[in-house]
């Protein structure tokens, strides 16, 4: 038995036809799972830098209160940590932005690693000064990144942290000409920069599961 051929009219033929529009819900929704996967793992990230921030600082206010090979071990592990968080961040997002930011805090972080390391051997104003620039060079880097990320949600709290960083950077090396300077603010510096990864992780919570 012959099967006629369905033939389509002119409304029809024009819709089949017709390829979807820039910007419409098609595009959109093609390009949401990315997003939502880096959100995912941003927010995985952000979980544990808050963790490791909490107690790094409670350790290493409670032991730093001298300049020591403890002490200085101890400063010089959390711009390591920045490192290894930064170069997850950058396998993360690769198809959501720039990493040239990324690839500035990695060797920025590395070199202030090695210049703590150095520096501790010099007394407790030389490691305020070394970690009081590299809080201002990495608050900048984490201040812009959310700038640029801002349309994923879940960034303000890192950029006011960003911002916060910069200022306590400044008064960590105006701390180091004080006559009896202390490592124990520059360990705490970490608490405040905690409690903001751990909203900014709860925050992400929404584009994480693509809403």
């Amino acid at each position: 038995m012959w099967l006629e051929p369905v033939m389509l009219d002119e409304t029809e033929r024009s819709v089949s036809q017709t390829p979807p529009l820039k910007g419409s819900p098609v595009t959109t929704i093609a390009a949401s799972p990315g997003i939502s996967q880096t959100a995912s793992a941003l927010r995985r990230l952000y979980f544990v830098r808050f963790a490791f921030a909490i107690v790094w600082a409670l350790v290493t206010i409670a032991t730093a209160k001298e300049i020591g090979p403890l002490a200085v071990t101890l400063f010089v592990i959390y711009p390591l940590f920045d490192v290894g968080a930064a170069i997850y961040d950058l396998r993360s997002s690769r198809t959501t932005g720039s990493p040239t930011l990324l690839y500035v805090n990695i060797a920025v972080s590395l070199i202030t690693a090695v210049g703590l390391g150095v520096a501790g051997a010099s007394g407790i104003p030389a490691v305020l000064r070394v970690w009081g620039a590299w809080a201002i060079v990495a608050g900048l880097v984490q201040l812009i990144v959310g700038v640029t990320r801002r349309k994923m949600g879940g960034q303000w709290p890192m950029i006011i942290s960003g911002g916060i960083s910069v200022l306590a950077g400044g008064s960590f090396i105006a701390g180091a000409a004080a006559d009896n300077p202390s490592l124990t603010n520059a360990a705490g510096y970490a608490i405040p920069g905690a409690i903001f990864f751990l909203i900014a992780a709860i925050r992400l919570g929404r584009a994480a599961k693509g809403n």
